[in-house]
C-alpha cells in the first residue's frame, strides 16, 4: 500500500528536521525540505507530493503564500500552513489562498497527524465525492486520537464499548464509563477504527463486538448498557457473530 507523501517547505533546517522526524514517526513518506519559492516549485514538479506542509516565511523575496498561490494554479493537492506567524495581517493574506489547515508553531505530533488526515480526507472527498482510502501505515494501529476539549486524547480501540451518534457528533463510551464527544458522523468515525471489531447495530449505534454480553430480540447488553438493535442491522450482526436467528 502506497504511503501518503508529504512535501515540506521550511527554511529553518532545525525545524525542518523536526518535521521530517515527526512524519517518519507517523508513518508518512516525505520529500524536501525546500527552503525557498524556487525550490518549492522544483520539489512539486520533481517529487509530486500528495500534500504540502508550508511555512510562510521563506528565504528570498517570495514567501509561502506565493507558493500556495502557485499550488492552487498548477497542482491539485491540499496544503497546510505550518508557521510561527499568527498576526491578523498574515492570517488575512493566508485566508485568500484557502489553506486546508493552519498550524501555529510549536506543534505536537498529534496536532500534525490530525491536520494532515483531515485535510487530505476533506480535499479528496470534495474532489471525488467519495471517501478516500487511508494510505498511511497507521491503518494497523490499535488506537485513535480524538479531540477532547483542547487536547487530542489517545484512546485504544479495546477501551471503547460502543459509539452513539447524534447528527454530526459521536459520543464514545469507554470502559471507564467516561464519555468523549467527537464532532464527526458515525460513518466517518467507524472508518477510522478497526471495522473487524466495531459493528453497526442501529442507525445511531455501533458496538465493540468483543464487549457484547447478551443479545435480546431488540437490544444488546454490553458492559451493563442496553443498546438497541435496528431491524435492518440484525441479520448482519448475527452473521458476523456466527449465530442463527433463534430469537
Amino acid at each position: 500500500m502506497t504511503l501518503l507523501k508529504i512535501g515540506v517547505v521550511e527554511d529553518e533546517l532545525v525545524i525542518a528536521r523536526t518535521i521530517l522526524g515527526t512524519l517518519d514517526e507517523l508513518g508518512y513518506s516525505h520529500c524536501g525540505p525546500a527552503i525557498s519559492y524556487t525550490e518549492a516549485l522544483e520539489m512539486l514538479g520533481d517529487n509530486k507530493p500528495d500534500l504540502l506542509l508550508l511555512d510562510i516565511q521563506l528565504s528570498g523575496k517570495k514567501d509561502g503564500i506565493d507558493v500556495a498561490q502557485k499550488v492552487n494554479e498548477l497542482y491539485q493537492i491540499p496544503f497546510i500552513f505550518l508557521t510561527a506567524n499568527s498576526d491578523p495581517e498574515t492570517i488575512d493574506r493566508a485566508k485568500k489562498v484557502k489553506p486546508h489547515a493552519y498550524i501555529v508553531k510549536p506543534f505536537s505530533k498529534e496536532e500534525l497527524f490530525a491536520a494532515i488526515e483531515i485535510a487530505f480526507s476533506n480535499f479528496s472527498e470534495n474532489r471525488t465525492g467519495t471517501k478516500p482510502e487511508v494510505t498511511t501505515s497507521w491503518r494497523s494501529r490499535d488506537f485513535i486520537f480524538v479531540k477532547d476539549g483542547y487536547v487530542f486524547r489517545k484512546i485504544f480501540f479495546n477501551e471503547i464499548v460502543y459509539l452513539e451518534s447524534d447528527a454530526n457528533y459521536v459520543t464514545v463510551h469507554l470502559e471507564s464509563e467516561k464519555k468523549v464527544v467527537v464532532r464527526s458522523t458515525i460513518n466517518d468515525f467507524i472508518g477510522q477504527v478497526d471495522r473487524q471489531i466495531f459493528v453497526r447495530v442501529h442507525r445511531s449505534y455501533s458496538v465493540n463486538i468483543n464487549k457484547i454480553e447478551d443479545i435480546f430480540p431488540t437490544e444488546i447488553s454490553i458492559r451493563g448498557f442496553r443498546v438497541p438493535i435496528g431491524k435492518s442491522y440484525k441479520e448482519m450482526l448475527f452473521r458476523i457473530l456466527g449465530i442463527g436467528d433463534n430469537l
